[in-house]
């Protein structure tokens, strides 16, 4: 089965956040991207709120379950009591856990899950009682002995950060350098027992090597590509050719 497509919807949020207006809509570009076949909706709620707001995440519960009840909710964040607690009221369907710094711009990193390992593993623990399936942040190039200790955590999937794969979009010759090592740190996964997610500079052109490399990739959760791409062609006609960059 191809990745299934999880639309981060903090892009549209930024924008919208430019002004003190309540367009464009979060929850209404995120209906047009699910009626388009999108499988999912992704947010990283911040703790200054720069993106996503905190008052965006029932409104995006609501949406999923009142209108597309075979969509899932993953939210993404580093594991802060306050986000937790988000976490909880939410009860989305897969929690993603980055190891950001609260001023970061965006993630660019993964966990280091052998430093980290005991406490990943009281939060997956934690998590996991809610029914939620757990995602962590990896590197692109995890050796061995971090992609075993993030399956000691009990996590179910890793996510592979894409962004050094995505700044290489005018170098081909590094961006196959790139896709190795993501092949084969999805490798290492895939015999661990982890599913593999993918994200971060995931573009149309790009996407269809990625999907190609990763035979077993389970998802990609796409927002600045996408919502660039759907300035162009349309939030709905953007999800269509992203679905079919996945393979769909």
């Amino acid at each position: 089965m191809p990745a299934k497509l999880s639309v981060n919807l903090n892009a549209i949020a930024m924008l919208r956040n430019r002004r003190d207006l309540p367009w464009p809509s979060v929850t209404g570009l995120g209906r047009i991207a699910l009626a388009a076949g999108a499988h999912g909706l992704t947010v990283h709620p911040r703790p200054d709120q720069r993106h996503i707001r905190f008052a965006d995440l029932p409104e995006i519960r609501a949406l999923i379950d009142d209108e597309f009840p075979a969509a899932e909710f993953n939210i993404e964040g580093y594991p802060s009591g306050d986000f937790l607690a988000l976490v909880a009221a939410a009860q989305p369907e897969q929690v993603t856990l980055v190891p950001d710094d609260p001023e970061q711009p965006t993630s660019d990193h993964g966990w280091d899950f052998v430093a980290n390992r005991d406490m990943l593993k009281a939060i997956v623990t934690r998590l996991k009682k809610s029914g939620a399936r757990i995602s962590l942040f990896s590197d692109p190039d995890a050796p061995e002995e971090q992609i075993a200790a993030a399956k000691a955590t009990g996590t179910d999937r890793i996510e592979l950060y894409t962004g050094p794969y995505g700044s290489c979009h005018d170098d081909s010759g590094r961006a196959a350098k790139e896709l190795e090592k993501l092949g084969k740190t999805a490798d290492a996964a895939l015999a661990a027992g982890l599913a593999v997610n993918a994200g971060h500079d995931l573009t149309v052109a790009n996407l269809p090597a990625l999907a190609k490399k990763i035979r077993g990739l389970a998802e990609v959760s796409i927002g600045h590509g996408l919502t660039a791409d759907a300035l162009e062609y349309g939030m709905a006609g953007t999800v269509g050719r992203f679905l079919k960059a996945c393979g769909w």
